[in-house]
């Protein structure tokens, strides 16, 4: 049986179609938590012991889930435990951002099988980038060799405005008359789901990272962009409309820069890869001693943050001094956030986070100028350990919470 195939599904009705949501449910369960026992999955779908342990015996035959042995006794008999058999489900984790996609494949035991593998794409508005990144993702499944049937969704998470319930980005690859989900659904053929590409990180953090044992946590992408996702009550925020988190946008300075917006002053024209790089150039007019100076020769004149933070870790004056200013003008936005919302921890991810400590230095100085003092010592801020997979590690786990949560 395909349990991700929604044709079957919606041929469905009554007892049969209970069932099959039911052993749906019982695989993404055992996806999310490696193994659980048969007792723990019943309470989970509110169903009795004999009928999960019905669902349960007919996955096994169905060589989709296998019983893993007996699990620790808690007062009375030691509970049967079942995982998913190795290599029986996969997930396909798309990470989009401004001039690359990548594109990841996840085995049941949410280990990456394929590896990272990117492909350059200057992101806009052209819907013929679909087909560039439904192709280059098609290609990696054949090259593992991954039944189609085995696939229980592809995440894609980008950057901009995205409606993720109905699956339209408003910013990029947008057209009046195209759902951009279904797009790439009709591509695919299995479940696709879109969302922004801060939200997807901060999944996940809560998922796998460091915000797992938090309830309230900020999670900042600082890369070309600034971006933020939100995670209250141990869930993730959305807002009204789903489009929760637009920090970057927040007033800073009424005189500022004019930012990509529309509007001047933003955080973004002060604290982002894309200003971080645009003042590179400025100061290397004026610093000929920079190790920037040879970064830049090498890439054909152009210089990115990656480019800025490696300098800055090998001391290079020049980019230590952009760091620290990133730093300090980030810390002033991050004031806003720590007195309004009060999280327990931020999370920097994002190339420019790699920085570590040149730039931690410079925001908890700024935080010291402008956060009330409880607040700012009430908050934990911190580097992310997810490194280069938090993109498509968001995707898929975006994939996750939609298909358990959708039931």
């Amino acid at each position: 049986m395909v349990y991700w195939d929604s044709e079957i599904q919606k041929g469905l009705i009554g007892h049969d179609k209970k069932m099959f949501l039911s052993k749906k449910q019982i695989i993404k369960y055992l996806y999310r938590n490696g193994t659980l026992s048969g007792a723990k999955i019943a309470k989970k779908l509110n169903l009795s012991s004999p009928t999960t342990q019905s669902y349960l015996n007919e996955l096994i035959k169905e060589n989709i889930i296998e019983y893993r042995g007996k699990g620790k006794s808690i007062g009375g008999r030691r509970p049967n435990i079942y995982g998913l058999v190795k290599n029986s489900v996969y997930l396909l984790g798309i990470d989009i951002s401004q001039n690359k996609f990548s594109v990841a494949i996840y085995n049941n035991e949410l280990q990456n099988i394929s590896g990272i593998q990117t492909k350059s794409l200057k992101l806009g508005n052209d819907l013929s980038a679909i087909d560039t990144i439904y192709e280059f993702a098609k290609a990696l499944l054949i090259k593992f060799e991954i039944e189609e049937k085995k696939i229980m969704g592809v995440g894609i998470n980008m950057p901009g405005l995205i409606d993720s319930d109905s699956g339209i980005n408003y910013s990029y690859l947008y057209a009046p008359d195209v759902c951009l989900r279904d797009a790439f659904q009709e591509k695919f053929k299995f479940p696709v789901y879109i969302e922004n590409d801060s939200k997807a990180r901060a999944l996940a953090e809560l998922r796998y990272g460091i915000a797992k044992e938090s309830k309230n946590a900020l999670v900042l992408q600082l890369d070309w962009g600034l971006g933020i996702g939100m995670i209250f009550n141990g869930k993730l925020y959305k807002g009204n409309s789903g489009f929760s988190g637009e920090f970057s946008h927040i007033l800073i300075n009424d005189d500022g820069p004019l930012c990509i917006c529309g509007k001047r002053g933003c955080l973004e024209t002060i604290a982002s890869g894309r200003v971080l790089v645009s003042r590179a150039y400025e100061e290397l007019d004026k610093n000929v001693n920079s190790a920037l100076h040879q970064s830049r020769l090498s890439n054909n004149g152009q210089l990115t943050p990656d480019d800025i933070v490696k300098a800055a870790k090998e001391g290079d004056q020049l980019a230590l001094s952009l760091i620290n200013s990133f730093g300090q003008n980030l810390g002033k936005g991050l004031s806003y956030l720590i007195q309004i919302l009060n999280p327990e921890l931020i999370i920097l991810g994002g190339t420019i986070s790699q920085a570590n400590e040149y730039l931690l230095t410079p925001i908890n100085q700024s935080l010291f100028s402008y956060c009330i003092p409880k607040l700012r010592e009430d908050t934990s801020i911190k580097i992310s350990q997810l490194g280069i997979e938090s993109g498509v590690l968001g995707a898929v786990s975006v994939v996750l919470e939609h298909a358990i949560n959708d039931y």
